[in-house]
């Protein structure tokens, strides 16, 4: 039997959400690898082998979103469009937006700056976040040792790309992810599968925005949200993540960037 909130069929088509002849946007669902890595022992399945066979053209990965986070993931269908993103990735010039419910109640903005390792390695890098707190919630339920339990539904801008970098950065400020294995509290996370029978991570990339290689015009792509999310958001009381919601993130990154600019 299939568990909401994770993935487990994988015959499904994936839904595209954006398509041009030199790129291709997907909705990544959770629990999926993007390609074939050293992380992927035992994996017969990943985005770029399945978006393949659905176009039945070759496309290449231009950016990365970890297993368990789903949302916008973009590619191209030729190398050399593959290069000409790839340098507004690593340029800083594509803005990623991201959702995310947490423990607890974060403060209403700001900026985590915290170097982090890359896998197998004792070398930290440098990472930088951005979060804006669009919703708080606190439920009469005893999670944990508290009699009632905080949540927060969090809008993020990595500025740098490591691994896990928005994962580890909420649980750096002491509000880890709900459904984070590996960063998270457990109690939490046992409390979602119990609850909504939520068994994958609250985390999911709703908008990618850059600019078009060759017709230089904003391209802004969003991902619908997940149905579990969507109804976690209904039982906390909240809007789930929409346009509305990128709106008013847009406006505590500019107060954040006026701050930056003092």
């Amino acid at each position: 039997m299939q568990r909401r909130g994770t993935i487990v069929a994988m015959k499904a088509e994936l839904p595209i959400l954006y398509l041009d002849e030199h790129l291709v946007a997907v909705d990544k669902p959770s629990g999926l690898f993007v390609h074939r890595s050293a992380l992927t022992r035992g994996e017969h399945t990943f985005v770029v082998q399945r978006l393949r066979q659905q176009l039945g053209i070759k496309v290449y990965p231009i950016h990365r979103l970890d297993r368990a986070t789903s949302g916008v993931l973009l590619f191209a269908l030729d190398p050399k469009t593959t290069a000409a993103v790839s340098a507004q990735f690593a340029g800083g010039l594509v803005t990623k937006s991201y959702c995310a419910i947490v423990r607890g109640h974060p403060a209403e903005s700001g900026i985590v700056d915290h170097p982090v390792a890359p896998a197998k390695s004792n070398r930290k890098r440098e990472a930088v976040t951005r979060y804006q707190r669009l919703e708080i919630a606190e439920i009469d339920a005893a999670v944990g040792r508290y009699q009632t339990a905080r949540y927060a539904l969090l809008g993020l801008q990595p500025k740098t790309g490591r691994r896990h970098q928005l994962r580890r950065h909420c649980a750096h400020l002491a509000h880890p992810i709900i459904g984070d294995t590996t960063y998270g509290d457990r109690f939490h996370n046992r409390y979602f599968r119990q609850t909504f029978d939520c068994h994958r991570l609250l985390l999911t990339a709703f908008r990618l925005e850059f600019m078009h290689p060759y017709s230089e015009t904003p391209v802004s792509i969003e991902a619908p949200c997940p149905a579990i999310f969507a109804e976690i958001c209904n039982h906390l009381g909240w809007t789930a993540p929409t346009a509305r919601t990128a709106s008013a993130f847009e406006v505590g990154q500019e107060s954040l960037s006026r701050r930056d600019d003092r």
